[in-house]
């Protein structure tokens, strides 16, 4: 049995090609936003669908210090 959970690796590759679509950032990478502005977003709400679900995976990733994982990405 096999106890590495599942994940689907093409997600990440396509949150790491990501743009912010709108606002004062708009066109930067999402990885690349600064955390400060991921933290107002995380106080303010993210956005419904698939931005805010981008938005809040890396705010997690930055927020547990992981942003490491995208640096192959770059």
């Amino acid at each position: 049995m096999n106890d590495t959970p599942a994940y689907d690796h093409k997600e990440l590759i396509e949150l790491a090609a990501a743009r912010m679509p709108f606002g004062k950032y708009q066109g930067r990478r999402i990885i690349d936003l600064p955390e400060s502005y991921l933290v107002w977003f995380s106080g303010q709400g993210f956005p419904e669908g698939k931005l805010g679900r981008m938005l809040h995976a890396v705010y997690e990733i930055k927020l547990n210090g992981l942003e490491g994982l995208f640096d192959p990405l770059r």
